[in-house]
């Protein structure tokens, strides 16, 4: 049933790329009845698009991210929750943060979705059902309990976000054990090391990595790379430079391991630019509208590339709009697996589009932190407040429209985004304490 399922995915005679001018044929794919493949998703750390360089960043570079895109498909409109608990709860359940309780990092919402768990389902669970050995590596601490809990068969773990170097933490955790954090071992290097050699030892059986990046959260630390006089924004820029670096890295050692041809690489961010440096995440010379911790453009839209060489054609530009939700549904698509039975799925799946097929592109998209949310769409974008915005210049601009605007547009936007609201009913779901504001939960 598993390989039936398989086959009516991918059985097409050719498929052209809705998102870009990119066309692909079948001959250039693999039989139909090819392995599943490996999936690896790689979540940096309050990376917004205005730190990517192949977004038009204007300060920084990452190349290696960059060829990611280049060999694969760039998602330009992708949306996380504003802060990184939640964002991972999105992207693990397919589920909204008001259905789960995880609507923030505050102690309450955390607490709802570990009271809650027997109710949900991540995407490791659903995998093992197929066949697929499932490992998490990095920062975890958000989510309640330990990733074993929710179905990952192995784990690197430690206390806190944004652990590089042993410091006041003498320990970190691998599968629940705790190791000796000797002085000078980098955590970065230590999670790599861990997945490469996860990737080694189930080579021969599909798998499924979470590879959560710590860079560049707060505190930002040297790393190995670092000048010993580097400081402020130098030391951002090292960051990154180091987190492009892994992903380089991470290539490299599927190649050498001969599974890079068959393996769905995803790279993303858990939230927008870091709130100290919107200055200097720029695009074109702009300043995104908001950062990490608001419901502002800056804060939820991240960067998503996906490189699968043998079935995703390369140079693709989809300018679809993508929810973290959508990511189950696409994984479980693209693994041959069933989605959760009972549960209500916000996501939809993106892995047509990936192969070149139009799909069924979202209209509109929810984001939510704490006890506020917005809809938006396209052009524009309705509060839990009732408050509308002119969103058709984001990522840069918001612009207030008047309750009692005459423009026939706005007033179309603001009926269906309301209608959107009205169906989802956050309200009435599991909300937390959090008002929404950064200051208040910096994670």
């Amino acid at each position: 049933m598993v390989r039936s399922r398989w086959m009516g995915f991918f059985g097409m005679e050719w498929v052209s790329v809705a998102c870009a001018a990119v066309a692909v044929s079948s001959s250039a794919l693999p039989a139909a009845d090819a392995a599943p493949p490996n999936i690896i998703v790689v979540l940096a750390d309050d990376l917004g698009i205005g730190n990517v360089s192949c977004y038009g960043a204007d300060n920084f570079k990452t190349p290696n991210v960059d060829a990611l895109a280049a060999s694969g498909m760039r998602f330009n409109r992708c949306y996380s929750a504003p802060n990184c608990g939640p964002s991972r709860a999105l992207m693990l359940t397919g589920r909204y943060g008001f259905r789960t309780g995880m609507t923030g990092n505050d102690k309450t919402a955390v607490k709802l979705m570990r009271d809650g768990r027997k109710e949900e389902s991540m995407i490791p669970k659903i995998l093992k059902a197929e066949g697929y050995a499932t490992a998490s590596a990095g920062k975890w601490s958000q989510i309640p309990l330990e990733p074993a809990d929710w179905g990952f068969d192995e784990y690197i773990t430690t206390n806190g976000s944004g652990a590089y170097w042993a410091d006041d933490r003498v320990t970190y955790r691998v599968n629940g054990e705790e190791k000796p954090w000797k002085e000078g071992a980098y955590m970065p290097d230590l999670n790599h090391e861990f997945v490469v050699d996860f990737m080694s030892r189930h080579k021969d059986q599909p798998f499924y990595i979470h590879y959560a990046l710590a860079h560049i959260h707060t505190k930002i630390l040297p790393t190995p790379d670092s000048a010993a006089d580097a400081d402020g924004d130098t030391l951002f820029k090292d960051n990154i430079a180091y987190m492009d670096k892994l992903v380089g890295r991470l290539m490299a050692d599927l190649e050498r391991l001969g599974l890079k041809d068959n393996t769905l690489v995803i790279f993303t961010g858990d939230n927008g630019v870091h709130p100290n440096k919107g200055d200097v995440s720029t695009i074109g010379g702009r300043r995104l509208s908001g950062h990490k911790g608001t419901l502002l453009e800056g804060g939820s839209r991240v960067p998503l590339v996906a490189s699968w060489p043998a079935r995703v054609a390369a140079g693709g530009v989809c300018d679809d709009l993508v929810s973290f939700t959508d990511f189950l549904p696409t994984i479980a698509a693209v693994a041959g697996a069933e989605l959760p039975a009972g549960l209500v799925i916000d996501g939809r799946s993106f892995a047509p589009q990936l192969l070149g097929e139009k799909g069924t592109p979202r209209e509109w998209l929810f984001v939510m932190l704490g006890r506020h949310w917005y809809a938006r769409d396209a052009g524009w974008k309705l509060t839990d407040k009732g408050e509308l915005f002119d969103i058709r210049d984001a990522p840069f601009e918001e612009k207030p429209v008047p309750a009692d605007a005459s423009d026939p547009e706005a007033a179309a936007g603001r009926a269906r985004l309301a209608a959107v609201l009205a169906d989802l009913d956050p309200a009435a779901g599991k909300l937390g304490d959090e008002s929404g504001k950064h200051e208040k939960h910096d994670k």
